[in-house]
């Protein structure tokens, strides 16, 4: 399986979604398990299968619908990826993060990522929000990093910088307008694990002793391709399960869509917020 995607395969992929839309979008939004409902809201939108573009992975997994929905939130253009691409799913890095690479290639300057995550923090509870204030790359300390093999030297440097991952400024934003909207906005550092099993309780203990506040299976990949090519990131985490740190509870795939009905009306606040003084 390819991991290595050219610059050539990327931009065909865009030719086929400027061939569909002229909409320039000002930000790409991806969307994680349960947190869908946002697509739905986008006006003047543009539905574009990930099936009907050329060589790109396809969702697999319940809950994720698998299209690009272009048009409008809060006026604002935008690029919505309604449903996203893991790398349990048996697909590579490079097919993983390729989707950044799209919206890069789009001259999209800004990424608003969102996902389902377990609460490490044991103040954190099922249906709380978490801004993500940094990341723990355990995919890629294993040596799953997205940016192994060739460097797209136009699109940024072969030795990134990951000291600010997340954008300060939209952190700040986020953060006033939770506030404004009476929103509890926990805060704190999002670790990546490959998946697809849920986490033993020994695996929980380690990673709260590593600093970790949340747990998921997606979003760091995503980060560091784009911030390889400079775009401005704010990340968002639904609490959508409790640690099991003890073995004393059943984590289901069932209660994290679940939890997404509570999440996705605060996210929604959130993200439409932010974009409005984007």
């Amino acid at each position: 399986m390819q991991n290595y995607i050219s610059l050539a395969q990327i931009d065909e992929i865009v030719q086929t979604i400027k061939s569909r839309t002229s909409i320039q979008p000002i930000a790409g939004i991806i969307l994680g398990s349960g947190l869908n409902g946002l697509a739905d809201s986008v006006q003047k939108a543009v539905h574009i299968a990930y099936a009907d573009l050329p060589n790109f992975p396809v969702s697999t997994v319940h809950g994720h619908v698998g299209r690009f929905v272009i048009g409008e939130l809060e006026g604002k253009p935008v690029l919505v990826m309604q449903g996203r691409i893991h790398y349990y799913e048996g697909y590579t890095m490079g097919q993983v993060t390729l989707p950044v690479r799209v919206m890069q290639r789009m001259g999209i300057p800004s990424m608003i990522v969102t996902n389902a995550a377990g609460g490490v923090h044991p103040d954190f509870e099922p249906g709380d929000v978490m801004l993500i204030t940094d990341q723990i790359n355990l995919m890629g300390m294993s040596g799953l990093n997205p940016l192994m093999g060739p460097n797209l030297d136009e699109i940024g440097p072969r030795f990134p910088d990951m000291s600010q991952p997340y954008d300060r400024a939209y952190g700040e934003l986020a953060r006033s307008i939770a506030k404004e909207n009476g929103i509890t906005l926990r805060e704190g550092i999002y670790v990546g694990l490959c998946g697809p099993s849920f986490e033993s309780p020994a695996d929980l203990r380690f990673l709260r002793l590593a600093g970790a506040d949340a747990v998921g299976m997606s979003t760091v990949p995503e980060v560091i391709i784009a911030r390889h090519g400079n775009m401005r990131v704010l990340g968002l985490s639904g609490i959508s399960n409790k640690a099991n740190l003890d073995g004393s509870t059943v984590t289901t795939h069932e209660e994290v869509i679940e939890a997404g009905k509570v999440i996705t009306p605060k996210v929604e606040k959130i993200i439409r917020g932010v974009l409005r003084d984007m």
